[in-house]
């Protein structure tokens, strides 16, 4: 398999308990991926699936050899899950979509043609979304809230249905829990991001896997997206900074507390302004150091890794002055 000419397209699709979805899935896609005319696989990702999902996947193997089957040895969650399947995608472009069956294949040609046009990525808007209230309504704040901190501005950041460049998906970086963040993360490479509406249809068969409980998880991810956006080749800009504030407000009220002391005669021992001026102080002292140890531990990350603190347009080429 891995002999054969690389495809066009990779479809990733992370499953988990997806017994009753998987065949239908695998037909919607078999039957728009050839409309399409160009040579595609489908990387269906078992991400420890513990009813018949497994034994489905190994029958669609033996039917098609366009369909490739990863299996993680537990459930490591969806973000695990599409990082195995950027890591074994072969495609020139990556298209990924849920196990579900809310998604529609056939709003993939589109979305290709989005890319055709000059996007590295087009993400999905589930417009109208059929999901109830209490998934609605967390969604839509969390939304709002990710577009306003990493400056992305995407209606659905939750929707899996996107398509992008291989290289794209290729240099994204996943862990945790990150997977809703791939927009925001790929923003980093200073790709070009596209939105289209496509078609969400509510759930017939199996379980949902997602609960309000994922709303806290998503704020904390949150955090941590905005901190490597931001900050995560410079973390001294963030914590000297902040050790500068807390630093400069405890020197000026331990300047004042001497003032006072020295010229105008005035006990400043018991005063309670004397604790919060050497706790001021301290605390700046404290978050610079944190800057600088941050700095040496990006230093060693990106030095010890060879992680590039850039990314080409078009990776691997430079221009050339002819001789």
């Amino acid at each position: 398999m891995e002999n054969d000419p690389r495809p066009e397209l990779s479809v990733v699709v992370p499953l988990f308990n997806e017994e009753e979805n998987v065949a239908q899935l695998f037909d919607a896609l078999t039957a728009t991926l050839t409309r399409l005319g160009r040579s595609y696989e489908i990387v269906f990702v078992d991400d420890g699936s513990n009813d018949g999902t497994a034994g489905l996947l190994e029958t669609l193997v033996a039917r098609d050899a366009r369909l490739r089957v990863l299996r993680l040895r537990r459930n490591f969650g969806q973000t695990a899950a599409f990082s195995a399947g950027f890591d074994h995608a072969r495609g020139d472009v990556v298209v990924t979509l849920d196990g579900d069956l809310q998604f529609d294949p056939a709003d993939i040609p589109a979305m290709l043609a989005r890319l055709d046009q000059g996007f590295d990525m087009v993400c999905g808007w589930r417009h109208p979304r059929h999901d109830p209230l209490s998934k609605r309504i967390p969604s839509w704040f969390a939304n709002r809230v990710i577009s306003w901190a990493t400056g992305v501005r995407l209606h659905d950041f939750g929707c899996s249905l996107k398509a992008m460049r291989a290289d794209v998906a290729k240099g994204i970086r996943l862990y945790g829990e990150m997977h809703r963040f791939i927009p925001a993360v790929a923003s980093w490479m200073g790709v070009t991001i596209d939105e289209m509406a496509v078609h969400h249809r509510p759930r017939a068969r199996g379980s949902s896997k997602y609960g309000l409980g994922r709303t806290t998880r998503v704020l904390l991810d949150l955090l941590t997206v905005k901190f490597l956006l931001a900050y995560g080749t410079r973390p001294a800009h963030l914590f000297g900074l902040m050790g500068l504030g807390f630093g400069g407000a405890g020197v000026g009220v331990l300047g004042y507390l001497a003032y006072i002391r020295l010229f105008e005669d005035t006990a400043i021992g018991g005063r309670p302004l004397l604790l919060l001026g050497a706790l001021l102080f301290l605390t700046g002292v404290i978050f610079i150091n944190f800057g600088l140890l941050g700095e040496l531990l990006v230093r060693t990350y990106h030095e010890s890794q060879g992680k590039p603190i850039y990314v080409l347009k078009t990776p691997g080429t430079a221009l050339r002055r002819e001789s």
